[in-house]
């Protein structure tokens, strides 16, 4: 079984994005990582390419300035990452996500389980969405709780946007996979950095997504029933991003009054626990195994 893992970054040390790290956790699991790296304005480049592990491979690629709809440049950049995948398993993570190494070994076997099965077309993953401090995570249903990151390399599929995979059916139209769950969540920490990066980060996004960069006055402008508390461990590569780049005290604002959408979560998360639901959004099907 051979597993290539994906990825695209363009700006990551300007917009601290915790990018090496992230690579460094799929290189742990992985046979080969290919990396898209976008012409940028940092040294993102410089700083993948003092990585001295041979599974690694860069792919230098120019970013389409004018395609500004819905952030259709990510799928781009994720696909020509994807397209040079090797592997029997193509594993898709993003710049701020990070895999714990306790949690190699399950992935990997469960990628062996499956391997055989051709009911099953990607491996689906909880999800970490750490909020405003690496002690608190964003839990409502307006963040997806799950989301597929690994996909069949032997299946025709591509990316929309830089979140899921479509299954190109019989050849004649597009679905979500079917997969199985990989048992294991993935870190996610892109609503973690200190405020001045998130900023920027906001600013460059808007531009591929079509409209003008909204103002990020911080973190306190949520509804506090859309979080819970982390008492978990983090992965142990991110222990430096998180001292020197994260966000550590979230000050939530005592006179915030939720928005229409949030109380929308409210009610959804009241029926999650009354029926034992869950409602957030999924971008696959589920396959008994």
């Amino acid at each position: 079984m051979k597993i290539s893992g994906f990825t695209f970054i363009r700006n990551g040390t300007q917009l601290a994005y915790p990018y090496i790290e992230s690579l460094y956790s799929l290189l742990s699991l992985c046979d080969e990582v290919i990396v898209a790296v976008g012409a940028g304005n940092d040294d993102t480049l410089a700083r993948i390419q003092t990585i001295a592990d041979p599974k690694l491979r860069v792919i230098e690629t120019v970013w389409n300035e004018s395609m500004q709809d819905r952030g259709y440049v990510y799928a781009q950049q994720k696909m020509i990452a994807h397209f040079n995948c090797t592997g029997d398993w193509a594993f898709y993570l993003e710049g701020d996500e990070v895999l714990h190494e306790q949690d190699i070994p399950i992935i990997k076997s469960n990628l062996e389980k499956h391997l055989h099965n051709p009911k099953v077309e990607a491996l689906v993953f909880d999800y970490y969405h750490f909020y405003g401090s690496p002690q608190t995570l964003a839990v409502s249903p307006g963040w997806y709780r799950r989301a597929p990151r690994i996909i069949r390399n032997s299946i025709r599929s591509y990316s929309p946007d830089g979140l899921f995979f479509v299954v190109m059916d019989k050849n004649k139209r597009g679905r979500y996979p079917y997969a199985a769950l990989a048992e294991v969540p993935i870190y996610h920490y892109g609503h973690v950095r200190a405020i001045a990066n998130m900023q920027q980060k906001i600013e460059q996004v808007s531009q591929y997504w079509g409209h003008s960069p909204p103002k990020f006055v911080g973190y306190g402008n949520i509804d506090p029933q859309a979080l819970a508390a982390f008492d978990g461990s983090h992965p142990a590569i991110m222990e430096t991003w998180l001292a020197q780049q994260a966000e550590h005290h979230l000050q939530l604002h005592p006179e915030y009054q939720p928005t229409r959408r949030e109380m929308r979560h409210r009610w959804m998360m009241r029926f999650e626990r009354w029926f034992n639901l869950e409602l957030s959004k999924k971008h696959y099907f589920l396959v008994k195994t």
